[in-house]
């Protein structure tokens, strides 16, 4: 079986041609400076707001790629206490809403800072909050091989197998030294940052260094390169856009890593982080769209409508597939289906509802009008 990049001579010393991104690394820096100028338009509560939805995208995302599904409501809050926005601090569930919430917050503060071991173990200790079978903030040191595989048991595929547990400490410290020499002002910087974003991620999943944990502090670590990049903390969630085509990035990661040669994944990452700004693009002119709306309609419609319309907007411009149904407004309020109608018959008559096109009668269905 071919060798895995670590057991190759040339490790970690990565190679690649960036002649077929040209055009990307282009679009990279026109989008941020876009995103940049559009957001400085933006009222202040509605900046907030747009960091607020895409910090939580990046939580809820990064945790689904993993199997872990938390709460929405948890991880919004914890975000916004950790943000320091709450007057009086919210009430959070789940352990692991708050860790992500934790995690997602230190990454944005602290992205100017210097790399180091301690903040990679901080980073663990918070994401792992509530995990009582896992040990925090050290590295691996389990003798069995740490493989990533897939498929039932006996019929198990192993896709990759990372570094023994005993070279973890001398390559995360290869890691961490090369991390903070490639940085903005290094001796050895690189200075596109969707490149270094793309190095990055990879040499840190390659290494594997914790039992758990390593695709959501390996995604938090190519998103700091891109705030280093920048000099601002990046509003991107790279992981909504990886988690729609999840096979893609495992396959590109799997390939990748069996050679140092890596054009291919360097090609991968860094379309995705263009692809992810679109998506923020996207995310900045809904919630703009989404505050003038509120803004019209405040006082003219019931606490119980906005409830019903903040509901169907909360995940952003692609939620609430298949429209408003009564029998789904019904479920949301707790009131007669009668009374629903109603409801949502005000609501389009108002303009903030419109029909679903081909939709009527007991099926009837409506979008917000934004």
């Amino acid at each position: 079986m071919e060798a895995y990049n670590w057991q190759k001579k040339d490790w970690p010393h990565f190679t690649y041609s960036i002649d077929a991104i040209e055009n990307e690394l282009y679009l990279f820096a026109e989008k941020a400076g876009k995103v940049t100028g559009i957001m400085n338009a933006l009222p202040e509560n509605a900046q907030w707001e747009t960091v607020i939805d895409t910090m939580v995208d990046e939580a809820i995302k990064t945790s689904e790629i993993e199997g872990e599904y938390i709460s929405r409501k948890d991880v919004r809050s914890s975000i916004k206490n950790n943000l320091g926005l709450n007057a009086s601090l919210e009430k959070v569930q789940s352990k692991k809403a708050q860790g992500i919430g934790e995690l997602m917050t230190d990454v944005r503060n602290t992205y100017q800072e210097k790399l180091t071991q301690e903040k990679i173990f901080a980073w663990h200790t918070m994401l792992m909050k509530g995990d009582k079978e896992i040990k925090t903030g050290e590295w691996r040191n389990h003798k069995e091989p740490m493989q990533i595989i897939s498929g039932p048991l006996g019929k198990q595929k192993v896709h990759y197998e990372a570094p023994p547990s005993d070279n973890v400490p001398k390559e995360m410290r290869r890691f961490i030294t090369w991390f903070n020499e490639t940085g903005p002002g290094g001796k050895n910087e690189i200075k596109k940052a969707p490149i270094r974003s793309a190095i990055a991620h990879l040499y840190f999943e390659s290494i594997h260094p914790f039992e758990d944990g390593n695709g959501r502090i390996g995604r938090a670590i190519a998103e700091k390169v891109i705030s280093q990049g920048i000099g601002r903390p990046v509003l991107i969630s790279l992981s909504r856009t990886i988690e729609a085509n999840k096979k893609a990035y495992y396959d590109a990661l799997e390939k990748a890593q069996r050679s140092n040669e890596i054009t291919e994944w360097i090609n991968y990452f860094v379309k995705t982080i263009v692809t992810a700004q679109t998506e923020t693009e996207m995310q900045i002119d809904f919630t703009l769209r989404k505050a003038k709306l509120f803004d019209r309609v405040k006082d003219q419609i019931s606490d119980r409508q906005l409830k019903v319309i903040k509901r169907m907007m909360e995940k952003g411009p692609d939620s609430f597939q298949g429209g408003m149904t009564a029998r789904k407004y019904v479920s949301l309020t707790k009131i007669s289906k009668a009374t629903a109608t109603r409801d949502m018959q005000d609501l389009l008559e108002k303009g903030v509802f419109t029909l679903v096109e081909g939709s009527g009668g007991r099926s009837t269905r409506y979008e917000v009008n934004l």
